[in-house]
């Protein structure tokens, strides 16, 4: 039987969110009903209310999120009801050509849940990222749920749906960081921090944040940062060079997406070091190097979605680090809030003053 439960609505471009009456249908075949216990906002809601997406408004905004599976479908196997899941937006499909080839972490046909979910009058509802948490249930495909250990406390779990998982696996499967290595990370947002984070946990020897604001800075240094360059005071380049034995990072990750951060990026590392762009550009943003540069300096440049990540694989192994103290996932929840708050929470991360607001439910 449909039930009726509480969340945020983006009806129109660029409009404060609203707190609506949500629809959510009894799960069809492959499908999940899950009841969220905590959703952080990030920016892509943002970049979804603002249109920076698509425009199929009316958006269910939220998706970084973690709770407990209320019921499923026909022919649900892999989870159960009562299970402690994450919600991830890669459900593998297991039959296009990538996982056909062994790489199902770059999926090119993810699965979302085949119902809709529609306001009280019948309207249709585009669940941001296919899955639409900022709500007291929602409905996704099984596929999107991965299960964890239950220890690990809902606001901080959930963060691995999106971005904190975003930075980590920018460093740690897109820039394959090794023991020893010298990372640069531009930009000391959640993102950049998770790779920061991802960085200290790989292993990495030299650890050097780059940002416009100290007390960004000061947050990286609470992830693992060994160094700090604040841009609008020094040339970064240079420092990371300084920072490096004169060389340049092995691997250096853009978590901001501008154009002149990432062509500072492709200067501040290595001969045949590696590039990962994991922050997200404009559709209008250009970008123009010295096309002998791009050859003589080898290497790889490398975009980073999702940090390459696979969430079976790698959502449970997280937490187990998380649950081991070897992982710092508390650090990035500056505040936890309400449904309510979630409009005031999005002008604060456009300020820069927090980390993650984590809606709890």
């Amino acid at each position: 039987m449909a039930q009726e439960v509480r969340g945020v609505i983006a009806r129109t471009k660029g409009e404060p969110v609203s707190i609506e009456t949500i629809i959510v249908p009894d799960p069809g075949p492959g499908e999940a009903v899950v009841e969220v216990q905590a959703c952080g906002v990030c920016h892509t809601d943002l970049h979804y209310r603002e249109g920076g997406i698509n425009d199929d408004f009316p958006f269910l905004l939220g998706h970084e999120a973690a709770g407990i599976v209320e019921s499923v479908g026909p022919d649900v196997t892999d989870i159960s009801p009562g299970d402690y899941v994450i919600l991830n937006w890669r459900a593998v499909c297991g039959s296009c050509r990538s996982c056909l080839r062994g790489k199902p972490q770059i999926c090119f046909n993810t699965h979302n849940a085949t119902q809709k979910m529609t306001l009280a009058d019948g309207t249709e509802l585009s669940p941001a990222l296919g899955i639409g948490a900022f709500c007291e249930k929602t409905l996704v495909a099984s596929g999107q749920c991965t299960k964890v250990d239950s220890s690990a406390r809902p606001e901080v779990a959930g963060l691995l749906g999106c971005g904190v998982m975003a930075g980590l696996g920018a460093a740690m499967n897109t820039g394959e960081v090794g023991r020893g290595d010298s990372v640069a990370v531009f930009g000391c947002g959640g993102v950049g921090d998770a790779a920061i984070e991802g960085s200290r946990v790989a292993g990495a020897g030299t650890i050097i944040a780059v940002d416009v604001d100290d007390t960004k800075l000061e947050w990286a240094r609470q992830f693992g940062a060994t160094h700090t360059i604040n841009a609008t005071d020094e040339d970064p380049v240079e420092k990371i060079r300084e920072y490096t034995g004169g060389n340049g990072a092995d691997v250096v990750i853009e978590a901001i997406g501008l154009p002149h951060v990432y062509e500072q990026a492709f200067y501040a590392r290595d001969l045949a070091g590696t590039v990962v762009l994991v922050g997200v550009p404009n559709p209008e943003m250009k970008l123009e190097l010295p096309f002998l540069d791009v050859f003589g300096r080898g290497g790889a440049l490398k975009s980073s979605w999702y940090g390459d990540c696979l969430p079976s694989r790698d959502f449970p192994m997280l937490i187990d680090l998380y649950l081991q103290g070897r992982l710092n996932l508390d650090g990035f929840v500056t505040e936890t809030i309400s449904l309510e708050d979630v409009e005031a929470a999005f002008h604060k991360m456009e300020e820069g003053g927090v980390l993650r607001s984590v809606v709890v439910m």
